[in-house]
């Protein structure tokens, strides 16, 4: 069972909702490899318990998670890092759709990324 509590850090004072923190901290850690896939979670009791949160706040972040496709519930047997992280998925797509619209208009390779590039600015 991965020890959330070891390294997720919820700040209290900060204008970002708590729910919000722990949901953006656990999938940092499943892009960053602290979460593998089929890593199996603490429940949200104990996980509350960890972090010194509310049942509610933990309850939350996680069903937003799995209605991501982050992590998923297996009954009772708990809450694991799905298999395959969905943005992969919609990222590769998004990629090839993108890819295809810039050839169909002649834009290189080059100039296609500036367009990427400006729209993170």
């Amino acid at each position: 069972m991965a020890e959330l509590g070891d390294w997720v850090r919820i700040d209290a004072q900060a204008a970002r909702p708590l729910f919000d923190q722990l949901r953006q901290q656990i999938i940092d850690g499943v892009r960053e490899g602290r979460l593998p896939p089929g890593t199996r979670l603490p429940t949200v009791r104990e996980l509350a318990g960890q972090l010194n949160l509310a049942v509610n706040t933990v309850a939350r972040a996680y069903r937003e998670l799995e209605t991501a496709g982050i992590l998923e519930t297996r009954g009772r047997f708990g809450t694991f890092v799905a298999r395959v992280d969905p943005a992969d998925t919609a990222m590769a797509t998004a990629a090839h759709t993108f890819v295809a619209a810039a050839r169909a208009l002649g834009v290189d390779k080059t100039e296609a990324l500036r367009y990427v590039e400006s729209a993170f600015d």
